[in-house]
């Protein structure tokens, strides 16, 4: 179990030094489980995963609240051989079931709440088994993880697949990235490492645990440097602030920065902490700004994305620069480069963001053609980002080659919600963007040309996208217009929409 070249046999390792010391922090209760009384949970729902039928290659899907339960649930996974699968409980039924089918878990863990629908889904889906757990840690899995026997950890070895994590490009159908042991375990100790963190740490976890920012890289390196995480069910500004005292290292995304901003009393709670870090999407030069003027610390940003893990950062020790996302992480090689070429560009020029490393992807689940279609022929990974790099080395993202939206750090593919919006009645197009918004990074924006004649209106078109889509793709605001501009190949001009509604969400519009 203490193989030393897969993730869990590094995480388990790491306990293993030090079975008494606190492992995981119940924010709210204060309840605190050791790092043996973590994994032995663990150890149970591989044993109830085993005795489920799972076995090593298979895939367990896993859609519930955040909980210590949930997080025991996604390494007994591993432990049990099987590649996770974790999905935002925010998914509607519809986008849920493609995931199932796509993935083909042997065994679905969800809500009770929506276990009879989802249940039904599954079964559809050809899922063999559907399992609960609740966000109190109770529900059918966690009975008969009470109950099992653990097998001991199947042997993985590094390039087997550990995770398939959802991503999407702005058109077709989401693309599940596989990601390995070794992808996982090299990304954590490059962070362990380049973030100094350490058994003395205490990470204020405020993040979801269905993407990688949450799940890997704030719960695998604290995991792997023997560091307490102090969970939180979600992020709320005064609760993360209440607890800041206790801890020593934050991360999150720039919308929990700038609702912290907002609450008195930031300075005095934030006086113990050793660092901030922020990721997920761009964090505001005026916000970094800020932050430093109320708290004395400079938040440290990187980038990275759900294919490749972390790949850049600010330093440490040395000058975190707003605006930029540092340099790239031991092991990572990183280009910028002739878009058409792959070809790498002089310093200050905007190219292709291009990466290689032990980080990266095996490719993409069942999509061999979109796999290809990613990598040069020299083994780098075509990000999709455009960046460039100045003269220090720091590499500042200038923007997307595709028209992702981020907003509050979750991804948001314009088609998807256009397809929504285009299926209403009176309905003749949409286009959907992103807009600055002080709270969310980018709001989801949707202008909508009407048919001649039609009277649909936002609340149709609200209404909708909320029956069918998760809460963080669903417009904040809606726009109607005569026609769309269009450049001479017939193409939408995005851009110029984001111009004419760049201020719609500023604060003294």
């Amino acid at each position: 179990m203490h193989g030393q070249n897969h993730l869990i046999g590094k995480l388990s390792a790491a306990a293993a030094r030090a079975p008494e010391a606190p492992c995981v922090v119940r924010v709210g209760t204060g309840e605190t489980l050791t790092r043996g009384a973590f994994w032995a949970g663990a150890e149970r729902m591989a044993g109830a995963f085993a005795a489920a039928g799972v076995t090593p290659g298979d895939r367990v899907a896993l859609q519930t609240e955040k909980s210590v339960e949930a997080l025991q649930a996604i390494y007994g996974a591993l432990m049990a051989g099987a590649a996770v699968l974790p999905l935002n409980p925010g998914f509607t039924d519809e986008e849920t079931g493609y995931f199932l089918g796509d993935a083909e878990p042997a065994v679905f863990v969800c809500d009770p709440r929506r276990a009879e629908a989802l249940g039904r889904i599954a079964a559809e889906e050809g899922v063999g088994l559907t399992m609960t757990l609740a966000a109190d840690g109770t529900g059918a899995l966690a009975t008969a993880a009470a109950g099992a026997a653990f097998p001991g950890a199947a042997i993985r070895r590094a390039d087997d697949l550990a995770a398939l994590l959802y991503t999407s490009g702005t058109t077709g159908r989401s693309k599940g990235a596989m990601l390995t042991h070794g992808n996982l375990a090299v990304n954590a100790e490059a962070l362990v490492e380049i973030w100094a963190i350490a058994e003395a740490d205490a990470l204020l976890h405020a993040l979801p645990i269905f993407h990688t920012h949450g799940l890997f890289v704030a719960t695998n390196t604290a995991l792997l440097a023997g560091a307490t995480m102090r969970l939180h069910a979600k992020f709320d500004a005064a609760a993360a602030l209440a607890d800041l005292p206790h801890a020593t290292l934050m991360m999150g995304v720039p919308t929990f920065y700038t609702r912290l901003l907002d609450q008195p009393g930031l300075h005095a709670a934030a006086a113990g902490m050793r660092l901030f870090i922020s990721g997920s999407a761009p964090l505001r030069a005026e916000d970094h700004e800020a932050w430093t003027a109320a708290t004395g610390h400079a938040i440290l940003e990187r980038y990275g994305m759900t294919e490749t893990g972390m790949l850049t950062s600010n330093p440490y020790e040395g000058a975190r620069r707003a605006g930029t996302v540092g340099h790239p992480l031991p092991g990572v090689e990183l280009l910028v480069a002739d878009p058409s070429t792959g070809e790498a560009l002089p310093d200050g020029e905007t190219g292709s963001i291009e990466v290689r490393g032990p980080n990266v992807f095996r490719g993409y689940w069942r999509m061999p053609e979109k796999s290809a279609e990613a990598f040069r022929p020299s083994g780098f990974f075509v990000t999709g980002d455009l960046g460039r790099i100045d003269p220090d080395g720091y590499l500042s993202i200038v923007g997307r080659a595709k028209d992702l939206i981020i907003s509050g750090g979750f991804n948001v593919y314009p088609k998807e919600v256009e397809s929504v919006i285009d299926s209403v009645e009176g309905v003749a197009e949409s286009a959907v963007i992103g807009v600055p918004h002080p709270d969310f990074g980018e709001a989801v924006t949707a202008v909508v040309v009407r048919l001649p004649g039609a009277a649909v209106d936002a609340a149709a078109i609200l209404a909708e996208t909320a029956a069918r889509l998760a809460r963080y793709k669903q417009p904040k605001a809606v726009f109607f217009a005569d026609a769309l501009p269009r450049n001479a190949m017939g193409k939408v001009q995005k851009n110029v929409l984001a111009k004419t509604h760049a201020r719609a969400f500023a604060r003294d519009a």
